[in-house]
């Protein structure tokens, strides 16, 4: 994933990992993931907590509703304590 917000559909009954890649960002300001957050509306559900592997941040998402839109949002805390957040948004539809 690039800065850029990204779109994605995704099943009803699929349980699927979404992953930021904040990689880029961070070599461009030298720092690291402290702290990562990922909210997820209602409607979704989160699987555990989500994962930070180097300067991925993963979260695992099942349900939704037919039809609706959803916004994930991603927010890091560098070491360096800066912080920022990317969105990406799942469309649910039958697959």
């Amino acid at each position: 994933m690039t800065d850029d917000d990204s779109s994605y559909i995704k099943d009803p009954a699929a349980r699927l990992p979404y992953t930021w890649d904040w990689t880029p960002w961070l070599a461009e300001i030298s720092d690291t993931i402290d702290i990562a957050t990922v909210a997820v509306p209602d409607g979704l559900t989160a699987v555990d907590p989500p994962v930070v592997d180097g300067g991925f941040v993963t979260q695992r998402v099942e349900g939704g509703t037919l039809d609706e839109t959803y916004t994930l949002v991603c927010r890091i805390t560098t070491v360096g304590g800066l912080i920022d957040e990317r969105h990406i948004d799942l469309t649910i539809v039958e697959r």
